[in-house]
Parts: structure tokens; C-alpha cells; sequence
């Protein structure tokens, strides 16, 4: 059943961050106005913020005109959904914490996309709720707001609080609160007229099956790329990588080799670099934390193996 009065226009406010992620802004604002169009009916409103006000430049460069500035005027909002992108760590804005919080107190729900949910958890509005955001920036998030429940999911709703990890999943989340308000039948026309052809629940996940990602099928090297991605601070010596494969270390090495074209060793090691790269940009960790946090014995370790695969990629070019 609907959550909502079908006869009042419920409200969204988007609040714009620098950079922010324009597919993720459109997969939310157009299906609202696609359900208006649809039904011949003003079944939504919307708004537009951004700190300073004025134009705010999306992450590809492209500029939307805002409304009102961050704290400014008194438009009414039932949902206020923050969208950020590239490094949602380094943004901080006291006066924007506040009037999150200040919403917050006067009942509207509050939702992060993308990157937003930090400015969320940054306001302290995310402790103790489930939430989800871009598997990106998940580790980071994670270091600075224990007291959040981060699931790798495509969008969480907790309450008075709306998490989404970006990109299309913000489709599939605005279809779900269409259907929530309005009944899945306009949800379901709204996916529709988007070539949608498939809603997708929220606890879907939000990265691709291994197989497609790395374009492999043997279930032994499969098993194995998962639990390396699942030991990257402590990571599994080869003996234990071929016990999980139930193979030789010789014919692990030789799966990764006819798989994926590179080495056991050369792989694991990069998707540990790529996980301490990502903690560099994201937090304000030490280089011997970050380290730590990767399975280096130290940072003069990290360092050399950071230096070692950009000479690497230099050879390569």
C-alpha cells in the first residue's frame, strides 16, 4: 500500500556538493518527473541546494542552477537526499552539518547518495543505522564512522534515514519509493519508460559477479579471487590460497596465469595497492596506518611497492 496522501505533492530537496555525481542526480530527480508526466499529475516537487547556492559543477563539468544556498530560505522538504562524489572525506561544512541536523529535527528523512552519506554520518545522523554508500569509499567510510552499519548493498532505508550506493541503483531506489507511495503499477510504468525492464531490490549487490568482472569461469580461481578480496589486512599466504582452490601452488599459479594473464603474487598485490590508494584519498590515516590496514609489515614497505608498480606502468606506456 502507499505510505503517502496521493493527493499532496510530496517534496524532495537535493542538496549538490562540488563534483557531484551526475548520473546518480539524474537516475533520482527524473523518474519524479516522469511518475508527474505519467499520470498527468504533480505527485512530486523538488529543490535544489548547494553550499554557497547558485551553480554547483558536477563531476564531468556540467553546471545546475540551484535554488537556494545550504541553510538559506524555508522551502519545505519531506525527503533531503545529499549527493557527492570523488572525495566526500575531504568535505566538511559546518553550516551544512547543522542544517541537516536541523531537518532532521523537524521530521523530514534524510538520504545520501553516493558519496553523501558522509555528510550524513559527518552531522552524526547516521549512528547506529544501517546505511550503504559506493563500494569505493566503503573502507574509508568505515575507519571514521564506526558507529555506523555500512552494508554492501544498493540502497538502504532505515527508518527516517535513505542510503544509496549511486549510479542506477539511485533508478532502482527512487522506483522503490514511487511504488511506496504511489503503488507498484506507476513503479513499474516509471521503470518502463526508462527501458528498466527489471526493479532491483535493494540488498542486490552492488558489484558485478566475479565472473563478469574478471571474465573467468574455473570455480577454483573464482574461490580464490574472492577470499583475496576479503584478506586484504591480513593477507592469505599461497599455501592457503591453493588449500581454498583444493589445488597445487603450481597449478594455482598456472590458473591465474592462463585466467588472467599475471601472476598469483602481482595480482593480490594490486588489489592491495588499489585498497591503500583508495585509504590515502579518503582518509586522513598514516601512511603507517594505511599500511597496516593492507598488510604491509610498514609504510618504507608500501612506499617500495607503491614506486616498484609505478615504474611498472611507466614501462608499459
Amino acid at each position: 500500500m502507499p505510505d503517502t496522501d496521493s493527493d499532496v505533492p510530496i517534496t524532495f530537496g537535493f542538496v549538490l556538493l562540488p563534483g557531484f555525481p551526475l548520473m546518480s542526480y539524474a537516475a533520482a530527480v527524473e523518474p519524479l518527473r516522469a511518475a508527474n508526466t505519467i499520470t498527468g499529475r504533480d505527485l512530486y516537487r523538488w529543490w535544489h541546494a548547494a553550499p554557497g547556492g547558485g551553480a554547483v559543477t558536477a563531476s564531468n563539468g556540467v553546471a545546475v542552477v540551484t535554488d537556494v544556498a545550504v541553510g538559506e530560505g524555508r522551502l519545505g522538504a519531506d525527503r533531503v537526499f545529499v549527493f557527492a562524489g570523488g572525495n566526500p572525506s575531504g568535505f566538511e561544512d559546518p553550516a551544512l552539518s547543522a542544517w541537516l541536523r536541523r531537518l532532521a529535527r523537524g521530521g523530514a528523512t534524510l538520504g545520501g547518495i553516493s558519496g553523501g552519506p558522509y555528510l550524513l554520518a559527518r552531522a552524526g545522523l547516521l549512528d547506529g543505522h544501517r546505511c550503504t554508500l559506493h563500494w569505493e569509499h566503503v573502507p574509508a567510510f568505515q575507519e571514521s564512522f564506526p558507529g555506523a552499519q555500512v552494508v554492501r548493498s544498493l540502497y538502504e532505508i532505515d527508518g527516517a534515514r535513505v542510503t544509496c550506493s549511486g549510479g542506477i541503483a539511485a533508478l532502482d531506489l527512487m522506483l522503490h519509493l514511487i511504488g511506496r507511495d504511489h503503488g507498484p503499477g506507476l513503479a513499474a510504468g516509471v521503470g518502463d519508460w526508462f527501458l528498466h525492464n527489471q526493479i532491483r531490490e535493494g540488498l542486490s549487490p552492488q558489484r558485478m559477479d566475479l565472473r563478469q568482472r574478471f571474465g573467468v569461469r574455473d570455480p577454483r580461481l573464482l574461490r580464490v579471487l574472492g577470499a583475496m578480496e576479503e584478506a586484504l589486512e591480513t593477507p592469505l599466504s599461497r599455501e592457503a590460497l591453493a588449500d581454498i582452490a583444493h589445488v597445487s601452488v603450481r597449478q594455482l599459479e598456472r590458473l591465474f596465469r592462463d585466467g588472467l594473464g599475471t601472476g598469483l603474487h602481482r595480482h593480490y598485490l594490486d588489489l592491495r595497492l588499489d585498497q591503500a590508494r583508495r585509504l590515502r584519498r579518503e582518509t586522513s590515516l598514516s601512511v603507517a596506518e594505511i599500511a597496516a590496514a593492507t598488510g604491509f609489515a610498514d609504510a618504507d614497505e608500501l612506499s617500495r611497492a607503491e614506486r616498484r608498480r609505478a615504474r611498472r606502468g611507466a614501462q608499459a606506456r
